[in-house]
Parts: structure tokens; sequence; C-alpha cells
């Protein structure tokens, strides 16, 4: 029912799509939402990033996300790809798509996995500036964006 992948190589994000769908009739919606690296961040020009995760945990963290939002609605799929390692801005970072028989369903559950994937899985990200590093600090709206999904009790 889903599949996810953390690893280190760049990937295709249409390429997934048609993983997550193909040879499933019963399919009448796909939404997806792809995170790029963006160059800047606090309004510095960020020359790189790398995102560092513990093996292991962090698949089972997203497979629980996963289970949470097939638990809420009924899906067809979910496929969720992250990338770890060095990224250069303009590169895909995450994807996660969501195919059930409405959309719906599907855009409430893409919203609710990325939501929670960041806030409850664990990576850390590491920007390279002109002038060193810095870690990424936890921002207050993931924090919101999560406690919203646990306050609705219809999944909606």
């Amino acid at each position: 029912m889903f599949s996810v992948h953390v690893q280190s190589e760049p990937f295709d994000p249409a390429a997934e799509v048609e993983l997550l769908r193909a040879g499933n009739p019963r399919i009448g919606a796909v939404v997806a939402f792809l995170g790029l690296m963006r160059d800047l961040s606090d309004g510095e020009r960020v020359e790189a990033m790398t995102l560092e995760h513990y093996p292991g945990m962090t698949e089972k963290a997203l497979e629980a996300i996963c289970a949470d939002a097939a638990s809420r609605w009924a899906l067809e799929g979910i496929r969720v790809v992250h990338r770890v390692g060095e990224l250069r801005p303009e590169e895909p970072i995450v994807l996660v798509a969501v195919a059930s028989r409405h959309r719906g369903e599907a855009f409430r559950a893409c919203e609710l996995v990325i939501d929670y994937l960041k806030t409850r899985a664990p990576f850390w990200k590491k920007e390279r500036l002109a002038g060193g590093e810095r870690w990424v600090e936890a921002r207050h709206g993931d924090s919101e964006a999560e406690a919203r999904w646990d306050q609705r009790s219809d999944g909606a």
C-alpha cells in the first residue's frame, strides 16, 4: 500500500509517481508534493545543504506516518522518497505522492504526510553558506501544521 525510500541518489519525480499509479485502475486521483532545495534561507544565500538521518529509524518513522494517513482515508497507495547527503539549490529533496479513488482523500493525506514528516521524521539539515555552516532549526509553522491534524478527529 505504501513505500518509503530514503536515499542519497537523485530521483525522477515523474517516474516515482508512475510507479505509484501504474497497474491500478481503481485510482482516480494522484496528488504529489515535491520539495526542492532553495538557494536562500533567512535572507542568506545557501550554497549546499547536507541532510543527515538515522538509517532504519527514519524509514520506520516515515512508515508510521503513512500508516496513520492510510488509517484516516481510503487510499490506494502512498510513495515517499526522501534524499539524504549533500544537495544543491533546485534539487528535489522529498516527494510525497498519494493515490486514491477520489481527489479529496488524496489531497488531505498528502498534506498530512508532509506536515508530519517535517516534525516526526528524524532528519537534520546543515546549510553551507559563504561564511560557514549552520544547523537548521525547526520552524514554528511546522509544529502548528502538525498540531492541526492532531486536533481533527474526523480526518478532514
